[in-house]
């Protein structure tokens, strides 16, 4: 770490947000004006929008995730979380990887900490369930699916074979329709090199507690997109809930029940949990509570934004939209990033800040490949598309939002692949414990008991 005396900006998370925004600052700042230190659990950025297609195959992993040493060479990068911060003294407590945890002081915080899986306290979630958060999920949810197929394939058992089979899929937003998409897509397509599996043996099912699924993309597109799905055979449960999954058991308020191999649970995010420790103000729902500027509200050098923080919606208030907040999505969380990372650099020079006010342009959805809706609101006008024009703009959109351009790069090569050759459908599930096999090899033979007589003899 850095022990210069130049002022210190803390930046609590390297998401999207916490990513831009120290990349903001340090193209706005003069040279040796702070020093600009990022704490994050990972060494990498993951762009969430890109989960249901790494999950689908569709996307490399590491094409969707960015190294932050690499796009912050100038910053101080540290791998471990901030679990405390101390506001008099303005010292935060990183608690590393690996070792005790220690003080750092700062001057100024960013926090960015983004949002985590809601979940509720429903039988089995937490032992069967697979979030779509992050990179790790994405590619757990590939092999995981792919080894279903597999082991439809391979038993005799019918029991065995329909669980295997079944895929419940929770919550219809962005996430929960675009991830059943892809992966129907991505099933559909290994389903031809298998002899004893078909797409008519597959279940899927998607449920959501409200009446409709898509609801950014507006009714029309919403009901689209849920006639689409079905066409495709995905079986959906609007206004209900999932009640249980122990051990694979759904079971859903409607009264249906089913059992499934793989339960994939989108129900929305929430701020995440750490917020609560650092003394910061909440709003309702655990957002940090922000003014129009991304100040965090009563104080003058902590500012906040993205998935963690409660922004007023100017625009939509302007339009006379009352109490209206800014939506948790990657269109607001890069605009305000940029945003505050030159506010953070006016107050750092007791310059006046700038309100965020962003109107909304619009929403893309992927369901899987040339299959899409998006609307885009172009002043008072609002057009909507759907089938594969929706899904060029969905990858065209998110392309070029991926940061930096090695990374766009990348995405548009896999793309471009993807047009010539095949889908790749191989399950690499050893993943998950690569050193499993090298264990079995290498650890001691059990010592073999010696004869009795031997025995005998040797007390004799």
């Amino acid at each position: 770490m850095s022990t210069t005396e130049r002022p210190r900006i803390l930046v609590v998370g390297g998401g999207y947000v916490g990513l831009y925004a120290a990349r903001r600052i340090q193209k706005k700042m003069r040279y040796g004006e702070a020093t600009v230190t990022v704490v994050d659990p990972r060494s990498y950025m993951t762009y969430q929008p890109f989960l249901p297609e790494t999950a689908a195959g569709n996307i490399s992993p590491r094409h969707v995730v960015v190294p932050l040493r690499r796009v912050l060479p100038k910053a101080e990068v540290l791998t471990g979380r901030v679990t405390t911060i101390d506001q008099d003294r303005k010292v935060a407590t990183i608690a590393p990887l690996v070792g005790e945890a220690y003080e750092l002081p700062f001057d100024y915080l960013v926090v960015a900490l983004g949002a985590v899986s809601r979940t509720f306290p429903i039988p089995g979630l937490a032992e069967q369930g697979i979030g779509m958060k992050g990179i790790e999920e994405a590619i757990g949810l590939r092999n995981h699916v792919l080894e279903q197929l597999d082991k439809a394939d391979s038993t005799t058992d019918e029991e065995i074979r329909r669980k295997a089979l079944t895929f419940v899929f929770v919550g219809g937003g962005f996430a929960g329709a675009e991830t059943v998409g892809e992966v129907e897509d991505m099933a559909r397509d290994a389903a031809k090199y298998y002899k004893n599996v078909s797409r008519e043996d597959m279940r899927f099912l998607l449920v959501d507690a409200a009446d409709k699924i898509l609801p950014e993309v507006g009714p029309k597109l919403g009901t689209y997109g849920r006639e689409h799905l079905e066409s495709r055979g995905v079986e959906v449960y609007l206004s209900t809930s999932l009640d249980s999954c122990v051990d694979g058991h759904v079971v859903l308020k409607n009264g249906l029940e089913v059992d499934a191999g793989t339960i994939v649970w989108t129900a929305g995010v929430k701020p995440n949990p750490a917020l609560s420790r650092f003394g910061l103000p909440l709003g309702p729902r655990g957002h940090i509570d922000c003014e129009p500027t991304l100040q965090v509200k009563g104080t003058d050098y902590i500012w906040a934004a993205g998935d963690n923080a409660q922004v007023p919606d100017l625009a939509a208030r302007k339009a006379g939209v009352e109490n209206a907040w800014c939506p948790p999505n990657a269109q607001h969380a890069l605009r305000q990033a940029k945003v505050l990372g030159d506010n953070v650099v006016s107050g750092m020079r007791g310059f006046p800040q700038k309100d965020y006010s962003h109107a909304n342009k619009g929403a893309v959805a992927g369901l899987g490949l040339h299959k899409g809706v998006a609307m885009i609101v172009m002043g008072k006008m609002k057009i909507k598309l759907k089938g594969r024009l929706a899904w060029y703009m969905h990858r065209g959109y998110h392309g070029m939002a991926m940061p930096t351009w090695n990374r766009k790069i990348r995405v548009f090569a896999d793309w471009t692949l993807g047009m010539f050759l095949k889908r790749e459908v191989v399950a690499l599930g050893a993943l998950e414990s690569p050193r499993e096999e090298f264990y079995e090899a290498a650890k001691p033979a059990p010592v073999a008991a010696a004869p009795k007589t031997e025995e005998k003899a040797k007390a004799s």
